[in-house]
Parts: structure tokens; C-alpha cells; sequence
């Protein structure tokens, strides 16, 4: 098995309810993993990883649902996602890229949409077609598509201007939209431990990745209920090993 990716030393992580491996050293499957043994007797799940991206959702996933796969970091340069080489896997060079075997994909929430049809088993999302499956597609597209979009915004803003080229009325606007979305999952929280009540699901694990930038690049501070939930999901075993890959 190919260890490492161009430009970087990759780093190989069997996931289950894992723990994850560093250069050549094996670590134990879980339990867990070989119970779900099958799902990739013959297609593994590769998970192109960076720390800070999207795709800890996937591999958040992946801990939580006991799904084994591999995790290998790439290099997040600008040089290396411009390349030919990457840009076959994700045409706008973006973090992460996901492959089941032969088949390939893009965009973090997708990929989670995906492992939880194919793999899930009816685990951590409604039954399709109800209105409780409604409310899990409406947090879960919030969190990507409305309250991390100006998160990103203020990002690329500082790395295409940096510090002198910082217009503070634009990045101002763009941190009162991310607040805005703050204050609505706030309240959203504010009677129950996660989005869809008593029960943990999906659309935590894609705000939860959200909640993380808007804490590092915006501002949660002030609101009680959002920051119970976000210590909440971060006490998750798996996403603690997520975290560490």
C-alpha cells in the first residue's frame, strides 16, 4: 500500500473506532470495525485529509459509525492543490477528496450523505422522506451552504489581500453574517443537546466542523447555548480521534 502523497509525507490512519497509525507502525482495529468488516472486503475507503478541512466531518463519520477506512494527508500548499496530480481528484484543488473503491467524490457534506446511505444502516439520520428527514437536510446544508460561507470569506480575504490589503468593512460585514448564523443555532440548542433533540445525528457532525472555524475566525462568545452544544459534541470519543488524524 502507497504510504505517502507527493510533496508530503502522508500520514495512514485505519479508522474505525480507531487509532490512528503513523508512518509504518499498525494499530489494532477496533472492535467495532470487525463487525463492519464486510463493508470493505473489497472497497476501501480512502479519506484525502488535511487538519483543519472538511474532511474531518468524513472522517468524524466514519468514527462514529465504526466504518474503517484510510486517511492519508496531503499537502494543503497552493502549489501541490494547483497541481495537475491533485486537480484530478478535486478540479478546484480543494480538501478533502474521498474514494469507495474505484469510485471517486468531492464536497465534505456530500461524502457524508453518501457513507450514511450506503453504509449507515438507517443510523444517524431520519428516515428519508420525513419531515424529521427534512430538518436533518436543513442543518446539515445550513452549516455548509449559509453559516460556514462567510467563515470562508473572511479566510480567503486575508490570504488573498494579508494584513494590508484587509478592507474592515468587508471582513466586518462577513463576521456579522457568521454571527448571525451563531445566534440562530444558538437558539436552535438552547431546550435540547443537539439540532434534532435528544437523539446525536449527522447534522451535528457538519455544524460541528463549522462551529469550529466560526470559534477560530469569527466569534461564538456570548452565547451560552451554542458553546454547551459545542463542548457537547467535542467530548464525543470519536470526534476527539477524528480530531487527532
Amino acid at each position: 500500500m502507497d504510504l505517502t502523497a507527493r510533496g508530503t509525507s502522508a500520514l495512514l490512519v485505519i479508522k474505525t473506532g480507531c487509532r490512528k497509525l503513523r508512518g509504518t507502525k499498525i494499530v489494532a482495529l477496533s472492535q467495532t470495525s470487525a463487525l463492519r468488516k464486510s463493508t470493505t472486503e473489497t472497497n476501501m475507503l480512502t479519506i484525502y485529509h488535511a487538519p483543519g478541512t472538511r474532511s474531518l466531518r468524513v472522517i468524524w463519520l466514519c468514527e462514529e459509525l465504526g466504518l474503517p477506512c484510510t486517511v492519508k494527508t496531503v499537502d494543503f500548499s497552493p502549489a501541490y492543490r494547483a497541481s495537475p496530480e491533485w486537480r484530478a481528484l478535486n478540479p478546484v484543488g480543494k480538501v478533502p477528496v474521498m474514494t469507495d473503491g474505484d469510485f471517486t467524490m468531492f464536497e465534505s457534506g456530500a461524502m457524508v450523505q453518501y457513507l450514511l446511505d450506503r453504509y449507515g444502516e438507517g443510523r444517524l439520520q431520519p428516515k428519508p422522506g420525513t419531515e424529521a428527514h427534512g430538518i436533518y437536510l436543513q442543518w446539515s446544508w445550513f452549516a455548509e451552504s449559509t453559516y460556514a460561507r462567510p467563515i470562508g470569506e473572511i479566510v480567503n480575504h486575508g490570504r488573498a489581500f494579508g494584513e494590508k490589503g484587509r478592507i474592515p468593512a468587508v471582513v466586518e460585514e462577513m463576521a456579522a453574517r457568521a454571527r448571525l448564523s451563531s445566534e440562530a443555532v444558538d437558539r436552535a440548542v438552547s431546550d435540547r443537546p443537539y439540532l434534532l433533540g435528544d437523539e446525536f445525528s449527522a447534522a451535528d457532525i457538519m455544524m460541528g466542523y463549522t462551529i469550529m472555524i466560526a470559534e477560530k475566525f469569527a466569534s461564538i462568545e456570548g452565547l451560552d447555548s451554542l458553546n454547551a452544544y459545542w463542548q457537547r459534541l467535542k467530548a464525543r470519543p470519536a470526534y476527539q480521534r477524528a480530531a487527532a488524524a
